[in-house]
């Protein structure tokens, strides 16, 4: 493992705004470059990891004035002599409320980001990864530091298995992914909707025509996601209702799936009156070119009221989404390629309503909301889950009877926790294990069941928390000051683990298989080892557990299977409807 110097650190962090002559030591005649379609690039060299940086890249045209609200454009002929510079990150696209990560927001954000080996030459044709960031569709970012693909990069040439990583930036909250104006505004193929999400198809079409000129093979991409970016993975997988254009050969997805839980075709007209009313545009005949008309510090004012907050998220729109996402899966209707996806033992805890002590709390919360479901079915849920029950989440606590004295969340904390556990991911990451195996595709899922150091006792393996070791940043690199660097105080085995997971991307990103590299060796204990990763259905149905300094090993797929099974019922009946 190599050490992560105060070089290294530097040029991770900051990335530099500028080549500087000692970055590109390495390279007598000046940075390196790469010849895109469109032009020549000058990236940056960093020593330290022996990797060539290219930043801010844009891959569509700038989606400001008449380009608002509207699908994103290819660059087309847009070209240039001479050398650009890509040397630093760019704005991240605005959102819904200030970035706390440190990084600048702007609607002119349509761009990317190239890590790869240094002196990657195009015969290489390096396999390569294309993360796409979380945060529910209204926020996060590409350029944010905690996604810094070097530790990842750096893990594969330890390996001897060099990949190329990108990141993208892709328009969120209503600036991606405003709807309801179908009823009398423009609707027409260039107004489109779903903008975000055709943001990150169009960045795929880029590195298509493009990834050659970096090192990568475009016929090797794998895409990789989080939470919503996962459950954007997934949606590729269905885009076009399941129409194969060749953008990828394999998806990873940690903690979201093909399945988006949600109403896919509930109405936002209410919504979009609301953000006219607010702006000024309710009485002008095309309320929508009003919106793209008005300065972007007046509008993202009025997006980021709280009425308005939360709200938009991919919805049908008949063209690339055709149906529910739950209907397309049943029927096939997906690209078949092997794929990663699973899911944290706590996921519930970022997720479960806080304060409910009794029953009677816990069934108004079911049937209320946004999403209520009748009491019929809430009876259902109750009585699959109990307030006390051996497969409860947060084990960490103690056995399933065990209530702290002073517990900080509710009495009910446990049992709600482990309702939205499966509600929100673990019931659909099953169903789509079991859908893979159905058409013998390969498939490797698994269960992440460790803590970083500023996860607390009652958040335990909670939503994001296996971001920071399938990308094996060590370091923390953009967690502090907001967050605890995660693997501050905790045993060695928590960081040999990263390696172990970051390797089995790594080696499934080269091979479409996470077991072809030495992963026995991974975490250099005879007390720890490392069983195969076995294919979902190959004989039994069975995940990977990764565990904090414990034994990693195959678990059966089979706990909380009548919850389970319920929570895929309601999701299909309720949830995605």
């Amino acid at each position: 493992m190599l050490a992560i110097t105060l070089l290294g650190i530097f040029a991770a962090l900051k990335v530099f705004a500028v080549a500087t002559p000692t970055t590109n030591r390495r390279h007598a005649s000046g940075p390196p470059t790469v010849h895109s379609r469109n032009g020549t690039y000058a990236g940056v060299h960093s020593i330290s990891y022996h990797q060539d940086f290219f930043l801010g890249i844009p891959y569509a045209q700038s989606p400001v004035g008449d380009l608002r609200f509207r699908n994103p454009q290819p660059l087309q002929n847009t070209s240039w002599l001479g050398v650009r510079p890509a040397t630093s990150y760019s704005p991240a696209c605005v959102g819904y409320g200030p970035s706390q990560w440190g990084y600048n927001v702007s609607e002119d954000c349509l761009y990317l980001n190239v890590i790869r080996p240094a002196g990657t030459h195009p015969k290489d044709k390096l396999p390569v990864t294309v993360w796409i960031h979380g945060g529910g569709w209204v926020q996060g970012s590409g350029v944010d530091l905690r996604y810094n693909m070097s530790f990842i990069v750096q893990q594969s040439q330890e390996m001897g298995q060099p990949i190329i990583a990108i990141t993208i930036n892709y328009r969120l909250s209503a600036w991606g992914f405003l709807q309801g104006f179908a009823g009398g505004e423009e609707q027409t193929e260039n107004a489109g909707s779903n903008w975000g999400f055709r943001d990150e198809r169009l960045a795929l079409h880029w590195i298509q025509e493009n990834i050659l000129a970096f090192g990568g093979d475009p016929e090797k991409v794998t895409i990789w996601g989080q939470s919503a970016g996962a459950a954007s993975v997934g949606g590729h997988l269905i885009a076009y209702n399941g129409r194969d254009d060749s953008l990828f050969r394999a998806a990873i997805m940690e903690s979201g799936n093909p399945i988006i839980v949600g109403a896919m075709n509930r109405t936002y007209k209410p919504s979009f009156k609301n953000l006219t009313q607010l702006a000024g545009c309710s009485n002008m005949t095309d309320s929508l070119q009003c919106l793209r008309s008005l300065p972007f510090s007046e509008l993202n004012a009025v997006v980021n009221t709280t009425q308005l907050s939360n709200v938009w998220t991919p919805q049908i729109d008949g063209d690339i989404f055709v149906k529910h996402s739950s209907d397309q899966v049943a029927e096939g209707a997906f690209v078949k390629l092997p794929i990663i996806v699973g899911t944290n033992s706590d996921e519930g805890t970022s997720f479960a309503p806080k304060g409910l002590n009794t029953t009677e709390q816990f069934l108004q919360a079911l049937t209320s909301g946004s999403s209520p479901m009748n009491e019929t079915v809430s009876q259902e849920v109750l009585a699959v889950y109990p307030l006390q029950s051996p497969e409860n989440d947060l084990a960490n606590l103690g056995p399933p009877d065990f209530i702290p004295p002073a517990y900080p969340y509710g009495l009910q904390y446990r049992r709600t926790t482990t309702y939205y556990t499966d509600q929100t991911f673990a019931a659909n990451r099953r169903l789509t294990c079991q859908t893979w195996a159905a058409h013998s595709l390969p498939a490797y899922c698994y269960r992440f069941n460790a803590s970083p150091a500023w996860a607390g006792p009652y958040d335990g393996a909670t939503h994001f928390v296996e971001v920071v070791f399938a990308m094996k940043n060590l370091g923390g690199v953009g967690y502090p000051p907001v967050r605890t660097p995660p693997f501050q105080g905790l045993p060695e085995s928590y960081k040999k683990l990263s390696g172990l997971m970051a390797g089995d991307w790594v080696s499934f990103v080269n091979t479409g298989d996470p077991n072809a590299w030495k992963r026995k060796e991974a975490l250099g204990s005879s007390q720890l080892e490392v069983p195969a990763w076995d294919r979902y259905g190959d004989g039994s149905e069975k995940v990977f557990l990764y565990e904090g300094n414990a034994t990693n090993r195959m678990e059966d797929d089979t706990w909380r299977k009548e919850g389970i099974d319920l929570v895929n019922r309601i999701n299909k009946e309720v949830y995605d409807r």
